[in-house]
């Protein structure tokens, strides 16, 4: 506090610093209550077993820590999601691209969540869930037609059943639960539709807006088929989670009555068991379910923020050891489920994908001024007609250069 007993910013350094060294001393040991079955050298439990919401839960049905390739799968989406985001990342600096949301750290929490989900189920992201989009079938190219500022959208969500992007926070949440309630009522007049479920993806500073409890309220009163799955990734841009909350953020959903698990967002087998769990519980209408995905995000919150003004420099460091992709590339050699020809040909793979990746953004072309307005509404709207011939008139007004060389 400052000497007038008012705040001189948002939070007061020492504050803060204090808040992210709190934090940093809990990851080095071991985190309360967080689920785990691929530990960061890369062994393997035998099973998970845990208690939630006062029942034991046998997660043995939902694990697919047996199955090489399924494991060789998920590594290999994991490492293309994570080239995908490398290649994104330079772009954005060459100036292709106007902004990046970055998501290196965190592909455990994204893929084996994606890879949860069945077809009818439907999921809604923020705008850093690269990785679901992945899993999904989303075009990656599609997603940086968004960033490239070409599109207002990128792809048609009802083709894979994941959203367009939400850049304002939490409001997907809403969203997500207004959906499993829909789903609700078509099952009640339909019952031969399939069993589904629909998925909230939103971050730790997120977790703090009034939207997210305000869809909690919704779906515990209606018992919707809805799975609240945050990324504590431990900042909200340079707010620590600590600051945000002075308890496990899973046990916020102690409040509304239905369970919350926080899992290890780098284990991407547990990730994978908990959130196939969640949504089955979800689709046999029991209701919601909040998980808690305790990962990292090791860069920054976006190509336009700099981590280094509010970061310790041992954070980053703290968290290496347990990257998602170390961890199973470790398990798979040491159980030899994969060899070196498997890791050079994904390597081979990732780099097609990159180049592919890169022509496809340099092809992108700018759509006509027409078409923009004519996107507002369905039909056409005179004012919307009367502010199209504004902006024709403003543009005409300007020289044409290449007549006056």
């Amino acid at each position: 506090m400052s000497g007038s007993g008012v705040p001189a910013a948002e939070f007061e350094v020492e504050e803060v610093l204090l808040a992210a060294q709190s934090a940093i001393g809990g990851q080095q040991g071991s985190v309360p209550d967080m689920l785990q079955v691929l530990a960061p050298d890369g062994t393997m439990a035998d099973g998970l077993t845990a208690e939630i919401a006062g029942e034991v839960v046998d997660f043995a049905p939902y694990l697919a820590a047996t199955d090489a390739a399924h494991l060789r799968s998920l590594y290999r989406d994991m490492s293309l999601i994570r080239r995908f985001d490398q290649e994104s990342t330079a772009l954005q600096r060459q100036g292709q691209l106007a902004l990046w949301v970055p998501l290196t750290g965190q592909e455990a929490a994204q893929i084996g969540s994606g890879r949860a989900l069945q077809p009818q189920d439907y999921a809604f992201p923020t705008y850093r869930e690269h990785g679901v989009a992945l899993t999904r079938g989303v075009e990656l190219a599609d997603i940086l037609r968004l960033f490239r500022g070409v599109t207002n959208g990128g792809w048609d969500p009802r083709e894979r059943n994941f959203h367009l992007y939400t850049l304002v926070l939490a409001a997907q949440s809403l969203h997500a639960v207004g959906y499993a309630m829909g789903i609700q009522r078509d099952q009640l007049a339909d019952p031969s539709l399939p069993q589904a479920a629909s998925v909230a993806y939103f971050g730790d500073g997120a977790s703090s807006e009034g939207d997210i409890h305000e869809s909690m309220v919704f779906a515990a009163s209606f018992d919707a088929p809805v799975v609240f799955f945050c990324q504590n990734n431990q900042w909200a841009i340079s707010v620590p989670a600590a600051v945000q909350a002075r308890v496990p953020l899973a046990r916020r959903a102690e409040g509304y009555g239905f369970p919350g698990v926080r899992v290890d967002g780098n284990d991407v087998v547990a990730v994978e068991a908990v959130t196939r769990w969640a949504l089955d519980r979800a689709r046999s209408g029991k209701g919601p379910v909040l998980i808690e995905a305790y990962t990292y995000r090791m860069s920054a919150h976006t190509t336009a923020d700099d981590p280094t003004k509010y970061r310790l420099s041992g954070d980053e460091q703290a968290w290496q050891p347990r990257d998602p992709l170390v961890r199973l590339e470790a398990h798979l050699r040491a159980q030899e489920l994969a060899d070196d020809a498997f890791f050079d040909e994904l390597a081979a793979e990732a780099r097609a994908m990159a180049t592919a990746l890169r022509d496809a953004v340099l092809s992108m072309t700018v759509p006509d001024l027409e078409s923009r307005f004519a996107a507002v509404y369905a039909e056409p709207h005179p004012l919307v007609q009367e502010e199209l011939r504004f902006f024709q008139q403003y543009e005409a007004g300007f020289a044409d250069e290449g007549k006056h060389a």
